[in-house]
């Protein structure tokens, strides 16, 4: 058990060795990271209590004008 355990940890320290120095090599400024290409968020529709025209037609809705056109005070 003792062998089998040693032997998994060792496996383990070779391969992070092998991925910070033969897997990865760093050649200066052509180093390429390979990332993968993230979608194009598009914007999602607006929510009534977020769009300023809404908000201002209820706002015109709640306190029409008086009859010669004032807006009220």
């Amino acid at each position: 058990m003792l062998y089998l355990l040693a032997a998994i940890g060792a496996v383990c320290v070779v391969v992070l060795l092998w991925r910070a120095f033969v897997a990865n090599p760093d050649t200066g400024s052509e180093r390429r990271v390979s990332r993968p290409v993230r979608p194009v968020r598009r914007p999602g529709p607006v929510a009534p209590d977020d769009d300023p025209e809404f908000l201002r037609s209820l706002n015109e809705r709640k306190n029409p004008p008086d009859a010669d056109g004032k807006p009220p005070a």
